[in-house]
């Protein structure tokens, strides 16, 4: 932000802006605290957004490469993870779904039995879909209308809808004023259902967090600091009376080692850094500045057990980059749904990362079968990689389900790793998904592929990793209470991805928005407070 003024002091460090991170900015900032948020990305505008996903410098972030885009890949050894940096946090990079969690959820996990919670969260589910612009989607395109085919196949037509999406659906290529907060937000302009949602909405249609929260935020006041990365947090003590304590945070500027880091003094921490930041950013402050955390950081991760399928057609008229990002859905069981992912035309990238889905016992039974699907099916094969537009012959398939299983993050030698903690492993041969696929392929003459990662090494890949800093009623099952408060530390929290503290089985964004609005309801104003 190029008018910001940093201050020495702030009433409250918010790490990272994602969902958590936003609404916990808007909401202080409305409670009289000043408030500073550190972004490791960058802030964009429309046009700063790429076109297509060839354009790797301004999609992916890879700091070593000086790739400073918003879409971020890590592997560990169990599960890939895809994630969002910049302002705005996953926003940026999501598919704009917004579903609320089935019952299931809210009687799972570590937070079972601490709040009767589908009660407690209705209401802000509300609030956090108002927030979002959330709406039906009116348009459904070919990977739509092939995804009602299959559930009338299967049976499941009355459990196919259109998707609840954060997408401003006014008249294309017109510019309004505000829609959705009585003015005080920025103008608008309607969907033009391109598809490209995921590569970053070029014209002012998806509702990403720099259009509701954190735009009302810097508004009340609330200061962004983008491209710094925070890389420690200490406890200091009020000398006066002994009993009150502040915080010394240290910012580093991101790409810049031989930059000296900035200190800021600070009230109270909100770490919302998602997995990928706020359980990395725990696990070394644990070891160093704040050894009274819970031995609980990195435990509970979960994925929502996915498989992401892309099935090339053969048809020579079709265009699956028509509509918006997830346009539609169905759900298969009462733990399983499947959705159809579409990217603009043009972005053909992931055609280098594909391989034809198979399964196997273990990897050389695995290279095996994709050595003989190569010698089997050459043609078909050269068909799906060489294909001209790729985004507009490919749909993915988005699976999910509901069925628990839990990794543990700690630190190694190498950085950040995982291991099994509980249930089976996260797989990626989930037979109901590939049976699903193959169904698929047979209604748009296609061939399902899948990343070498998943085919070779048996490694899913998810965009909606969970926990690491889950809630539980005292530090020896959790690293959070109820109301997100760290446990042994004052005045600190962690509202984020990380806090969820069992499996949805969908897309988590409007539940962390949910989360966090519930978290920030119970901070009181800040003349309260002092009263105190």
């Amino acid at each position: 932000m190029a008018n910001l003024k940093m201050a020495n002091n702030y009433d409250y460090l918010i790490v990272g802006s994602g969902f958590g991170g936003s609404v916990s900015a808007y909401r202080l900032a409305q409670k009289g605290y000043s408030v500073l948020v550190v972004e490791q990305g960058k802030r964009y505008e429309a046009d700063d957004f790429p076109k297509t996903n060839w354009n790797l410098r301004k999609w992916f972030w890879v700091p070593a490469l000086r790739f400073y885009g918003f879409s971020r890949i890590k592997l560990f050894r169990h599960i890939t993870v895809m994630a969002g940096a910049g302002v705005g946090g996953g926003s940026l990079v999501y598919a704009n779904t917004l579903p609320v969690p089935r019952k299931e959820f809210y009687d799972l996990g570590s937070w079972a039995g601490l709040n009767d919670w589908k009660t407690e969260l209705a209401p802000f589910y509300e609030i956090a879909s108002k927030m979002l612009g959330t709406s039906q989607n009116p348009h459904l395109g070919p990977g739509d209308e092939a995804l009602e085919e299959l559930s009338k196949e299967i049976g499941k037509h009355d459990l196919f809808e259109p998707t609840q999406v954060g997408v401003f659906f006014g008249e294309p290529e017109v510019t309004v004023p505000d829609p959705y907060f009585n003015g005080e937000g920025p103008e608008r302009e309607g969907c033009r259902f391109c598809g490209g949602c995921m590569v970053g909405c070029r014209y002012n249609a998806k509702n990403t967090l720099d259009k509701n929260y954190l735009y009302l935020a810097e508004k009340l006041g609330a200061e962004i600091l983008p491209s710094h990365k925070v890389v420690d947090v200490q406890q200091l003590t009020d000398d006066s009376d002994g009993k009150s304590h502040t915080y010394r945070v240290a910012l580093h500027p991101v790409g810049k080692p031989f930059k000296s880091k900035k200190y800021i003094k600070v009230k109270g921490v909100v770490f919302s850094g998602g997995v990928l930041g706020t359980v990395p950013l725990l696990l070394k402050l644990k070891r160093k500045s704040l050894p009274e955390l819970s031995d609980q950081v990195g435990r509970g991760v979960r994925s929502n057990n996915e498989a992401l399928i892309g099935v090339v057609s053969r048809k020579r008229k079709i265009d699956f980059t028509d509509g918006v990002a997830i346009g539609s859905i169905v759900h298969t069981d009462l733990h399983s749904h499947l959705e159809p992912v579409r990217y603009p035309s043009g972005s053909g990238f992931w055609r280098l990362l594909m391989a034809p889905m198979l399964s196997g016992k273990n990897f050389f039974h695995r290279l095996a079968l994709l050595i003989w699907d190569y010698i089997r099916h050459p043609v078909t094969n050269a068909k799906a990689y060489f294909v001209g537009n790729w985004a507009k012959k490919v749909q993915i398939l988005l699976f999910m389900q509901t069925l628990d299983s839990r990794l543990q993050i700690s630190k190694g030698f190498f950085g950040t790793r995982t291991k099994m903690e509980d249930g089976p492993a996260p797989s990626a041969f989930i037979p109901e998904a590939q049976e699903l696929a193959k169904k698929y392929a047979r209604i748009i003459n296609g061939k399902p592929l899948v990343l070498p990662t998943e085919s070779l090494l048996g490694i899913p890949t998810t965009a909606h990793i969970l926990g690491g800093a889950c809630m539980g009623k005292d530090q020896e099952h959790g690293v959070i209470d109820k109301h997100h408060r760290v446990f042994n530390y004052e005045n600190m929290y962690v509202i984020d991805g990380s806090a969820v503290s069992a499996n949805p089985g969908v897309n988590p964004s409007l539940t962390i928005t949910a989360l966090a609005e519930r978290a920030m309801s119970i901070i009181p104003a800040k003349n309260l407070q002092n009263k105190k």
